[in-house]
């Protein structure tokens, strides 16, 4: 196959949503947004050998391609409406490509997602996504609404996704069903689309859990100029986690919960008052809103262990250039 014979095979498909003007074909796609209504707009890459390995089930990995990047639309509230996938591909194999289409528009139905557009070429593997979403002019959550006596809440749990790189890298031990199922949560992450979009209004800051707990909560006290103290006792974590806390390998498993990133949880902090509608929303959804901590008014991220003295270090999140 030739390029455009890949794109004609693999990618195109007529528009189904009547705001989309030009769809995949001509040099770029056209959007007819609705009245009162604001774009966002965010984009993700994946690189091989540094987000996924190089034998990784291209079903799974098309399904977290598009996941990662709904996840950054759900952390601002947003509605995922369209996207536009490029990829360098080292060659235009038919069964990898299926299959991880497969995987991509498996997720993109669930959420009415439409493929508008995007560019292949030959290279490493890399997968890129633009996603846009849409909400209601002026009510996206961002990093900058938190406030001294805002309780910090956690989405599901966090730590699993970086447990199955720890069992990968041979820092942690699980038997093969615990381990297939702790690696489901790294391999294909459920983006919390739906408590970003009924966030709105409640949150006053939000961002998703893509690089680690701490790390990921440090942007949105540096956004909103305050500190946070956060008790390990109170994040929701696996039963496998919780015993490692307490035994030999508590180092590995205070960097998961703490430091380890892929959950794409949401982290979101929101006024004493808007406790009873979170937990309302907790129930209404089937998922764990958890209270972790409260932001302060003195700068700086405090973790209490589980006697509540203050942890000394904290793991470091990811960082791509560290």
């Amino acid at each position: 196959m030739n390029e455009f014979e890949l794109i004609d095979r693999f990618f195109r498909r007529r528009p189904r949503n009547a705001d989309v003007r030009i769809g995949i074909g001509d040099d770029a796609a056209v959007l007819a947004p609705a009245p009162g209504m604001e774009y966002v707009v965010s984009v993700d890459m994946l690189v091989e050998g540094r987000h996924f390995a190089a034998g990784a089930d291209p079903a799974l990995l098309g399904h977290k391609t598009l996941a990662v990047n709904l996840s950054d639309l759900a952390a601002m509230g947003a509605l995922p409406r369209f996207v536009l996938l490029a990829g360098a591909l080292p060659a235009p194999d038919d069964m990898w490509l299926a299959a991880f289409m497969r995987g991509f528009d498996a997720l993109a139905a669930q959420y009415d997602v439409e493929l508008i557009g995007g560019d292949t070429t030959r290279g490493p593997r890399t997968l890129c996504v633009t996603a846009i979403g849409e909400l209601p002019a002026g009510t996206a959550l961002t990093r900058d609404g938190a406030s001294p006596g805002d309780t910090v809440y956690v989405s599901g749990r966090v730590g699993d996704a970086a447990l199955a790189l720890a069992v990968t890298g041979g820092r942690a031990d699980l038997d093969a069903e615990t381990f297939a199922a702790i690696a489901r949560r790294l391999d294909a992450p459920d983006p919390r689309v739906a408590l970003g979009v009924a966030l709105r209004g409640i949150a006053s800051a939000a961002l998703d859990i893509s690089d680690g707990l701490t790390g990921d909560l440090g942007h949105v006290l540096a956004a909103s100029r305050v500190g946070a103290a956060l008790d390990v006792a109170a994040i929701p974590c696996s039963d496998e986690l919780r015993a490692m806390l307490a035994g030999r390998e508590r180092d590995v498993a205070l960097e998961c919960v703490l430091a380890g990133g892929d959950d794409y949880e949401l982290c979101f902090t929101a006024p004493l008052t808007m406790r009873e509608r979170i937990d309302a929303l907790a129930l209404a959804l089937g998922l764990p809103l958890t209270p972790v901590g409260a932001i302060t008014v003195d700068t700086g991220l405090l973790v209490r262990d589980e006697q509540g003295r203050p942890l000394t270090t904290l793991p470091r999140a990811f960082d791509h250039f560290r």
